[in-house]
């Protein structure tokens, strides 16, 4: 059965994509004059070196070099082959495929299970769904959603089910739709039987939270457990689609409005998250059971500056906004706490005082990361007593010397002064030293680890091109803004590009100019399937250039490329012309050196 998707439909959904559009529901796009900037999802940045050309249709990041069309950015960020990418592209647009298409994928065998692990999710979402609003077996979850207060909107937004008591349901119900126990397995729907063969249902009497990913596909479920029993919540375990610290609860839907505020509310887990979008707070996630990571981090810093970390109240809940705050600052938010009182989570904050209070006094109430911490630090210690009174001095100095700007340090120094009848100045040259200790270990830890840590993908660090290789890119760029002249340069030069990767952008022009195309960039990057190329072109078109390029300036691009080999064979004979010991097998090269360089002068 052929999958193959028509080229006429390729190009349809090329032209209804726009990459701004596409680009933006994984990073924070700011308009600045006819680009789009943004923090590079391709490697951890604090200020943006990624740059989005609604124009040509491409992206370039001039930190690490990551760049091409939106095909190439599904295929990078997503890890998604062309033909997933063009049917996620055609979906948007509402554009029918062929229905081959989707009856088979033609990807790899990897591509082909994550596409089956996706079809178990989807169902089993829809099965827990309907036992929860259907049936009797899903009494006991109605009751406990009541009890929490959820309301019918919030259970369908957010798909809330049951997995009901027995060990087979899922089990049979998805065997029978035809799918093999070993992938539901995999995709931790089901777990073995130790003692004999079989499956059974990794969830049961638990009220169901799907997971999304950033697409909005289901990929994992949060299951809280229906009465007494351990443990209460039961995430699903790591997956080829589904990995926890990548992964945060409600993004898909919580992004517009996130980025339409600058804002985002982390919560601890999903319930929490349910309740504040029924308060009215709808730019809510959670991590799933795990402390955030740097990656989550990063993932929030790309959709806003700000978080709000909204934790509970308890020793557990502050410990881990303690933890999270400097992960947080660390990626580059800004960030702030929420005055959450003793003993109480978000969700019983809500039912307490309801939804309108939520909102002014927690949400609309945070506390600086130096506040919160100066009263975490304060917890459980006798600050009567000298020795302890001592301690918390000496560890908020501590945390002091980290700020940045020397105003909030001023701010809480005199606090600390005022408080316990502290002389300012002695607060200050203690900070100070502490700051100078900290740089100093910090630097030699990062010296350390730039010796041993290799990042997955370098930086390009700005050095100085031989003037050949100027001269190929420079032409590249003339070339795929004026037709007339890569005719010109391929009878001029023929195929004498010295670079591989420019040879092979030159050979995929003069192949798109012999289809009868015009000139145009944007047109031609789309019409590049090789990531490696796609590259190369969106980071030569991404290149300010002058439109008109003289004849004087042609020749001189034309000069350097052919001079090049010229160059590297003088060399060799040069070298040869040292080594060689017949005084007339010498000569003879001596005279070839000569000859080549009154050809390049």
């Amino acid at each position: 059965m052929s999958t193959r998707i028509p080229d006429e439909t390729i190009e349809q959904i090329r032209k209804s994509s726009d990459i701004v559009d596409v680009i933006s529901q994984y990073v924070q796009l700011k308009k600045q004059g006819k680009q789009y900037t943004g923090l590079c999802p391709f490697h951890g940045e604090k200020s943006p070196s990624f740059s989005v050309s609604p124009e040509k249709q491409v992206y370039h990041c001039f930190g690490c070099g990551a760049g091409g069309n939106v095909f190439t950015f599904l295929r990078e960020h997503e890890g998604y082959s062309f033909t997933d990418s063009v049917k996620y592209l055609a979906d948007l647009a509402s554009i029918p495929l062929p229905e081959t298409v989707y009856q088979s994928s033609g990807g790899t065998a990897s591509e082909n299970r994550n596409t089956q692990l996706y079809k178990g999710h989807v169902e089993a979402a829809v099965f827990y769904h309907r036992v929860f609003t259907l049936t009797d077996e899903g009494k006991p979850g109605r009751e406990y959603a009541a009890n929490r207060e959820f309301t019918k909107d919030q259970i369908d937004q957010f798909q809330i089910g049951f997995a009901p008591i027995g060990w087979e349901n899922l089990s049979t119900f998805l065997q029978k739709k035809g799918f093999n126990p070993k992938d539901l397995v995999e995709a931790g729907l089901l777990a073995e039987r130790e003692q004999s063969d079989g499956v059974y249902d990794r969830f049961r009497s638990r009220l169901m939270f799907p997971i999304w990913d950033a697409q909005g596909k289901v990929v994992g479920f949060s299951g809280r457990l229906v009465g007494e029993g351990k443990p209460k919540y039961l995430n699903s375990p790591e997956t080829p689609i589904f990995q926890k610290n990548k992964l945060l609860y409600g993004l898909h839907l919580a992004r517009a409005q996130i980025r339409k505020s600058n804002v985002a509310v982390l919560f601890e887990g999903a319930a929490d998250v349910v309740a504040a979008w029924g308060a009215g707070v709808t730019n809510g996630v959670a991590t799933l059971g795990t402390a955030l990571t740097p990656e989550h981090a990063k993932i929030l810093r790309r959709n806003a500056e700000t978080v709000l970390i909204c934790y509970d109240s308890d020793q557990a809940g502050q410990s881990a906004a303690f933890r999270s705050a400097s992960v947080l600052e660390q990626a580059g938010c800004i960030v702030s706490i929420a005055n959450m009182p003793v003993d109480l989570d978000p969700d019983d904050y809500i039912k307490r005082y309801g939804a309108e209070q939520f909102q002014t006094d927690v949400i609309g109430n945070g506390q600086t990361v130096m506040a919160f911490k100066m009263k975490y630090l304060r917890q459980e210690k006798n600050l009567q007593d000298e020795g302890e009174r001592m301690v918390y001095i000496e560890e908020v100095l501590q945390e002091l010397a980290k700020l940045p700007r020397a105003i909030e340090r001023d701010h809480y120094l005199r606090q600390i002064a005022d408080e316990f009848s502290l002389s300012l100045d002695v607060l200050k040259q203690e900070q100070y030293r502490m700051y100078k200790e900290s740089k100093t270990t910090y630097t030699a830890n990062e010296n350390l680890e730039k010796q041993v840590v290799r990042k997955p993908r370098q930086l390009k660090h700005k050095k100085l091109l031989p003037a050949y290789q100027n001269a190929e890119r420079m032409l590249l760029v003339h070339m795929m803004n004026d037709e007339e002249l890569a005719w010109r340069i391929q009878e001029r030069l023929g195929s004498a590009f010295n670079v591989d990767e420019h040879q092979a952008l030159y050979a995929y022009l003069l192949a798109y100019y012999g289809k009868g195309n015009e000139a145009s960039p944007r047109e031609f990057l789309q019409s590049i399937e090789d990531a490696g190329i796609v590259r190369l072109a969106s980071e030569l078109s991404a290149m300010t250039v002058n439109v008109d390029c003289s004849d004087e300036e042609l020749e001189d691009y034309v000069k350097q490329i052919e001079n090049y080999p010229k160059r590297v064979l003088i060399e060799q004979k040069e070298v040869e012309s040292k080594l060689e010991q017949d005084p007339i097998a010498q000569a003879r090269l001596l005279i070839e050196i000569q000859q080549l360089k009154r050809e390049l002068s």
